[in-house]
C-alpha cells in the first residue's frame, strides 16, 4: 500500500514516466478531452458523477508528488452566454493550492491563454497526462508544467 496524498496507480504511473517541462491538463466536465489531448497523452477517468471529483481535489493531490512550475488557465470570455465580468472563484482556489504547496520557492501567475490557445497547448505532444473530472464550475481547467526537484544536499 502506498503512503501519501496521490494513490492512484494510473496517475503515478504516467507522472513517473514523465520529466521536466512534461505537462499535465486537469480537465474540468466540459472539456472535450477526446479530441483536445495531447498525441502522447494518457487519459485518465475520474469523471465519476457531475461535481465528483473536483479539479481542486486532483490539484491538492498532485502538488504533493510533482513540482509545479508554471499553470496556464483558460481566459473567459468576455461576451456570449460564457462571458464573465471576472474571473471566476476557482482561480483564487488555484492559486491558494499552489501558493500552499510552493513552500520557498516564488509562488508565480496564473498564465492566462485564450480559449483555442488553451486547446491548442493543452493537445501539444508534451501532455503526457490528461485527467478528466466531474468538475461542474466553468474555466476549471488548468494546464501544468512539471519542474525540477533539486537535490536537496
Amino acid at each position: 500500500m502506498l503512503k501519501g496524498k496521490l494513490l492512484h496507480p494510473h496517475i503515478i504511473a504516467a507522472l513517473g514516466r514523465a520529466g521536466h517541462s512534461s505537462r499535465i491538463l486537469l480537465a474540468d466536465g466540459n472539456y472535450p478531452f477526446s479530441t483536445r489531448r495531447g498525441p502522447n497523452a494518457e487519459i485518465v477517468y475520474l469523471n465519476l458523477a457531475p461535481g465528483l471529483v473536483a479539479v481542486t481535489d486532483v490539484l491538492a493531490a498532485l502538488v504533493t508528488v510533482v513540482e509545479i512550475e508554471a499553470a496556464a488557465v483558460m481566459q473567459p470570455a468576455k461576451t456570449g452566454p460564457y462571458a464573465l465580468k471576472s474571473d471566476p472563484d476557482i482561480f483564487k482556489d488555484f492559486a491558494r493550492i499552489l501558493g500552499e504547496n510552493a513552500g520557498a520557492k516564488p509562488h508565480f501567475p496564473l498564465q492566462r491563454l485564450e480559449r483555442f490557445k488553451f486547446y491548442h497547448e493543452a493537445s501539444s505532444a508534451d501532455v503526457c497526462l490528461t485527467i478528466a473530472t466531474g468538475e461542474q464550475r466553468i474555466y476549471a481547467n488548468l494546464l501544468l508544467t512539471m519542474g525540477v526537484v533539486r537535490s536537496v544536499n
